[in-house]
């Protein structure tokens, strides 16, 4: 064994409960630290399924079978040769290393956590070095046998294998209790409010109205993976949820959507003369399989028309595109009057998708920039995620509260 630089040692930082334990306790503080209004008229199932998304553990994967080796060499200190070996203390020898990788998947950084069931952090085969994506031992190759170097590697993944497997079990019961002990602490402030509230009423007098009580809730709905994020809105009176996406996540899909186009850019004789439609599909066949939350489906209707991209959840649109070629300052005006007549108060999220096929798209950039404020409905410029990525806030046809974000990505195909 070698791993002479070896800074993340495989079960060696700590417990996999004190992980546990912090989440409830995160979790716990969250629900404790709440607003009253909140905990009383949120969804309470809604609510859970927030923690529950956000706080469950992927469990990590070690793909034993998938196993590749290499060699480097390296200046070896005395101290790591056999007894026999004619050696000075203090002094280093060149001496070939022969490294095995065994890949990983899932939440790889668990690997560094001790499992329950072990008295002591660290393990049997703390030889190995938890990296990225990957778990890694090495070997001095003092014998040039590679049987003898096959061997010594089986001991020590064999020496991994238990409590890797112990590992997962307890990943697995913790997200099996993670629903109920959410739950308990929500009932339990539930309560205490409901006790505190029956208390007053039971006074006989008027009580106070708090100021600056909003009567919606929206719950964050994070997930496992790469997955769309919506925020069901909870009404103070009927708890009747509306979705709407996730700010993080609509940053996602932009990022996913401005990916497609950079692609687009970068081999030009494959798009050549292809029309909205066909390049349409070719972002939806990129976002469809990124995100499992809802679905993907083009030329689907919403309130006053059909649109090129939308996102939904459950009955509700939650994110809409235009994909359109750049055809003059006034038809980009009307493409964001046409989707802007999709958008019912449910839908904040919108993106413009311009294909450019004239030769100057810097030209065509400039007036982005300089004719999107003189839409009827502009409120203001957010900021420029890239050369040809635009944000926006625009508000919805009739009601300048109910404001949109509108993202304007230019891509160059020319002809």
């Amino acid at each position: 064994m070698y791993n002479r630089r070896r800074t993340s040692r495989i079960f060696g930082q700590g417990r996999i409960t004190d992980i546990f334990q912090n989440s409830l306790n995160t979790i716990k503080s969250i629900i404790e630290n709440e607003k009253e209004d909140y905990i009383l008229n949120v969804n309470i199932t809604d609510y859970i399924e927030h923690f529950v998304s956000k706080y469950k553990l992927e469990i990590p994967e070690i793909h034993f079978e998938e196993v590749y080796a290499d060699s480097y060499e390296d200046e070896v200190p005395a101290e790591y040769f056999p007894f026999n070996y004619n050696v000075y203390q203090g002094e280093v020898y060149k001496k070939e290393i022969i490294q095995f990788f065994i890949p990983c998947s899932g939440n790889v950084n668990l690997l560094n956590y001790t499992p329950a069931s072990r008295y002591f952090i660290g393990s049997s085969g703390s030889n190995f070095e938890v990296r990225k994506d990957t778990i890694v031992t090495e070997f001095i190759n003092f014998s040039n046998d590679a049987d003898e170097i096959n061997k010594q590697f089986k001991n020590e993944q064999n020496g991994i294998q238990n409590d890797y497997n112990s590992l997962k079990v307890d990943i697995e019961n913790f997200n099996k209790i993670l629903e109920s002990e959410t739950s308990s602490y929500i009932s339990q402030r539930k309560h205490k409010l409901l006790s505190k509230n029956n208390l007053l009423s039971s006074l006989g007098v008027p009580l106070r109205k708090k100021d600056n009580v909003v009567s919606t809730f929206a719950v964050p709905k994070p997930l496992l993976r790469e997955k769309i994020i919506v925020k069901p809105i909870v009404h103070e009176k009927g708890f009747k949820p509306e979705p709407t996406l996730d700010n993080e996540n609509y940053q996602k899909i932009l990022k996913l959507i401005n990916d497609v186009g950079k692609n687009f850019e970068r081999m030009p004789s494959l798009f050549k003369g292809k029309g909205e439609e066909d390049l349409r599909d070719h972002i939806l066949m990129t976002l469809d399989p990124n995100f499992e939350f809802g679905s993907v489906s083009g030329e689907t209707f919403n309130k006053t028309g059909k649109t090129d991209i939308q996102l939904r959840h459950d009955s509700s649109v939650i994110f809409i595109a235009e994909c359109k070629f750049w055809s003059g300052e006034k038809n980009y005006l009307s493409t964001i009057d046409q989707l802007l007549g999709y958008l019912t108060w449910r839908d904040t999220k919108s993106s413009v998708i311009l294909f450019v096929n004239q030769k100057d798209i810097t030209a065509i950039i400039k007036k982005v920039e300089t004719e999107t404020s003189k839409h009827s409905n502009y409120l203001s410029f957010t900021n420029k995620s890239d050369e040809n990525w635009f944000n926006f806030s625009f508000h919805i046809n009739g009601d300048r509260n109910r404001e949109v974000k509108l993202a304007v990505q230019l891509y160059h195909l020319p002809k």
